[in-house]
């Protein structure tokens, strides 16, 4: 009996050299994949942030259409989902939902009216959430 448990001593798994190297392996693929992943991310929550620009942009198309003017820097995006301004030409509300969109970063859209580069300027701070910069998402560009 003693000699079938002697015979049983290489018992199957990992030696801690084995999981090493795996570990090793996998922290390499890891530092080669994930700037690819987090980049696709990133251009993804941009496209996101156009999309919805575009959106609210064709919302306050419509709004002019009905009150003859943009709403202004003080009224903001609000006046598309309430009647701010308590007036009788008020349509709304002009988007689907009832709750403005927040940019992919869970920020609220900034709105300035009249605009520095057109009617209204109607802009995502992007990731960095500081106004100005490369990473802003507008409908200027």
């Amino acid at each position: 009996m003693n000699s079938n448990l002697e015979g049983n001593k290489s018992e199957k798994g990992f030696s801690l050299i084995e999981l090493i190297v795996v570990l090793v392996i996998l922290g390499l693929l890891a530092t080669v994949v994930a700037p690819r992943v987090y980049d696709k991310l990133m251009k993804g929550r941009e496209e996101i942030a156009k999309i919805q620009i575009k959106e609210l942009e064709g919302a306050l198309q419509l709004y002019a259409f009905d009150m003859g003017r943009y709403p202004n820097s003080a009224e903001g995006l609000e006046a598309l989902v309430r009647n701010v301004s308590n007036s009788s030409a008020w349509n709304g509300p002009y988007l689907s939902k009832k709750e403005l969109p927040r940019d992919p970063w869970d920020e609220p859209y900034k709105y300035r009216c009249p605009g520095l580069h057109g009617d209204f300027d109607l802009f995502s701070t992007g990731p960095d959430g500081a106004d100005g910069g490369d990473d802003d998402i507008c409908n200027w560009k």
